[in-house]
């Protein structure tokens, strides 16, 4: 059942525009704010209010979000509650998400792509500074906007504080949070993870970026399950047939998709420092063959 369209309404000082975005716990909005202008104005479902889980998760959201400040992270104005309704304000961020970008136009140029991974990278430091450890990144969870190739950062809904006490922090046991597709190993039994597992799912998404496929191939989520606890990621340089790419470029990403986390990079940082290294030490021109070429165009034409 469709909920209540709120465009047209002034909660907390914003007037909503127009919903923008729905999800299956919260609806966005495109609003406007007498002193910051255009924002992004997040409401919980109605249904969900009164599920203290529900809104806990939302407002953790918040609450993590509006303690890392970098440009390339989206920013949260304020959040609470109005009307009976749990907001949440945020920076309006031109662009679309990096998904859907590369869906549309098919995997990046190495040299784009390092940029990219060079600026979430940033962005990643800088909630890790913050004792965030952000636990869902992902395309969908990126902003990209083509004109200045620039990417922001959000959606902290299932980050966690590093600094809080084990006891607080913990995943109940055989659980998981994430995206199967880019979630760190390590994280798939519920056990404590840092941020070597931001630096999985940013490896993850680089060689997605480069190739326009994943590390595994599982087809079912059971399958995929077993290969991330079990198999080795398919090496960057045959994940597309007559696609190659430097041999440093793809060692610094295999290495960040490394299952055991004390074999990949220290830091997210150091993971885009070695994939710009590895784009400078060699010829990083993808050699396409033909029949891949046309298979690409088809794939475009097609969406």
């Amino acid at each position: 059942m469709p909920s209540e369209n709120l465009a047209g309404r002034t909660i907390a000082g914003y007037r909503l525009l127009e919903r923008v975005g729905e999800g299956g716990t919260a609806e966005v909005y495109r609003a406007e704010h007498p002193e910051r202008g255009a924002c992004a104005f997040k409401v919980l479902r109605s249904r969900l209010a009164s599920d203290p889980t529900a809104v806990k998760r939302f407002l953790r959201e918040a609450g993590y979000g509006s303690r890392v400040e970098h440009p390339g992270v989206v920013r949260t104005y304020d959040y609470g509650e109005a009307d009976g309704l749990y907001y949440l304000a945020l920076e309006w961020a031109d662009g679309k998400s990096l998904a859907e970008y590369v869906h549309r136009v098919g995997p990046l140029a190495p040299a784009l792509v390092a940029s990219v991974v060079r600026q979430l990278a940033a962005a990643l430091m800088a909630a890790h500074q913050a004792g965030i450890i952000h636990r869902d990144l992902k395309p969908e969870n990126i902003v990209y906007d083509a004109t200045r190739q620039a990417v922001k950062l959000l959606d902290f809904g299932i980050a966690r504080d590093a600094e809080l006490p084990p006891e607080e922090r913990l995943t109940r046991t055989g659980f998981f949070v994430g995206t199967l597709k880019y979630v760190a190993p390590e994280a798939l039994s519920g056990e404590l993870v840092d941020g070597r597992a931001d630096i999985y799912s940013l490896a993850t998404i680089t060689y997605w970026l480069l190739t326009g496929q994943h590390p595994h191939t599982g087809r079912t989520p059971r399958e995929l399950f077993q290969q991330l606890l079990t198999q080795p990621p398919q090496p960057l340089n045959q994940a597309v047939q007559g696609l190659r790419f430097a041999p440093a470029l793809e060692a610094a990403v295999m290495r960040g998709l490394e299952r055991d986390p004390a074999r990949r990079q220290p830091t997210v940082a150091a993971f885009a420092d070695e994939v710009t290294a590895g784009l400078a030490a060699g010829s990083t021109t993808p050699k396409v063959g033909l029949l891949d070429a046309l298979k690409r165009v088809v794939r475009r034409r097609g969406e």
